[in-house]
């Protein structure tokens, strides 16, 4: 069997290794991130994108370097004509994707296409495996993680003029983006005409992601995607199964009342897991002939300590959308979307990685190569 063959980067010039050792500081945050992860081993899996394997035909990028590529779109919010202009004016980045300091970066149309094999190759378990090897290594590497576990989901708006959606199914035709769907944001208070207050749904038109995040570390460890209209209540056990399978140490999973399910509670007290779940006021009102089991869960310390921390995950989303913008899907269908949301938790598990592992902190998120 041939080896694979690769677009020729020269990477391993003396020119160019002079020149980077010179220019790009040793505590440059992608000095630390291409520390942090053993890049390679995703090679063979991202080699199904091309056809014949990279064996025959043209060179193609090598798919590492091309992964990082998303990977770098995805920390700075970039779009792929920025990232190719970004990554053809920035220094580090060029030494991160082992470039030479002359060699041009992949078009923006190469890095469009190559993020569009990915998602028609169903590629995207390649994020979920890195997602999932980023845990197992920040646990060998001692990053700590603690007993709770907080569950949450956040909204994302697909990529579409819902009034221009509405004029195509007038007129028949299929709609832009089928898998996205109505769902409820939020509600607010609000008063009506005769003063009285009372709540009004906000509604959104695309995705939810689910997410599990471990409190003490900071880090996202397992994900789900639906449409917008999905019940969250139902995402709170695959989320887990999956964190206890990467061998977590949880005993107390907390959520907001949105999680307040018969099931969900039936399925923490299975895994031996203290529940934390918001309660529902009717739980606890004097008609409900059970409030006395719900009463006792409200007494347990678990409860009241998981509560606590469950705000941090808002913070998480907050990051994920002011700073790798997943407010919006950038691309059209469920699998694009789950393509985004994996690298947006994993953009964001780097950094937290390299501030735990480094001790170093980067301000807006990122330290700013841009001026090195």
């Amino acid at each position: 069997m041939s080896m694979p063959r690769f677009r020729d980067t020269g990477e391993g010039s003396f020119y160019a290794d002079y020149l980077y050792d010179q220019i790009v500081p040793k505590g440059h945050f992608l000095r630390h991130l291409q520390a942090v992860i053993p890049w390679e081993d995703y090679g063979r899996q991202l080699l199904a994108c091309y056809k014949g394997g990279g064996e025959y035909g043209r060179p193609p990028w090598d798919p590492v370097l091309m992964l990082k590529v998303l990977l770098l779109a995805q920390l700075y919010q970039l779009s792929r004509r920025d990232t190719e202009a970004y990554i053809n004016e920035n220094i580090p980045a060029k030494w991160f994707l082992g470039l030479a300091i002359d060699q041009p970066a992949p078009d923006y149309s190469t890095i469009a296409d190559f993020q569009s094999r990915l998602v028609k190759n169903r590629k995207a378990d390649v994020f979920k495996k890195l997602l999932d090897d980023l845990i197992v290594l920040a646990r060998l590497k001692g990053v700590v993680f603690g007993s709770i576990q907080i569950v949450d989901s956040v909204h994302v708006i697909a990529d579409v003029n819902t009034q221009k959606d509405d004029h195509r199914d007038e007129e028949g035709k299929p709609r832009r983006d089928p898998a996205a769907q109505w769902g409820v944001k939020h509600k607010r208070k609000v008063r009506d005409e005769e003063g009285r207050v009372k709540q009004v749904p906000e509604y959104f038109y695309g995705y939810k992601q689910h997410t599990s995040m471990n409190a003490e570390s900071g880090l996202v460890t397992s994900l789900t995607h639906t449409s917008g209209n999905a019940y969250d209540g139902h995402q709170l056990p695959r989320l887990i199964d999956h964190d206890l399978s990467l061998g977590l140490p949880i005993s107390i999973v907390t959520a907001d009342k949105a999680y307040d399910d018969g099931n969900n509670h039936y399925f923490l007290e299975l895994r031996k897991l203290n529940s934390a779940i918001r309660l529902n006021e009717f739980r606890t009102a004097p008609t409900n002939r059970h409030r006395d089991v719900w009463l006792d869960l409200e007494q347990t310390p678990e409860y009241w300590t998981g509560l606590k921390k469950r705000g941090r995950i808002e913070a998480k989303f907050g990051e994920a959308k002011t700073q790798h913008g997943l407010r919006r899907c950038r691309a059209i269908g469920m699998l694009a979307f789950q393509a985004q949301s994996y690298l947006t938790a994993i953009a964001m598990n780097l950094k937290r990685m390299v501030l735990l592992l480094r001790g170093v902190r980067f301000g807006n998120g990122l330290s700013a190569p841009a001026a090195a």
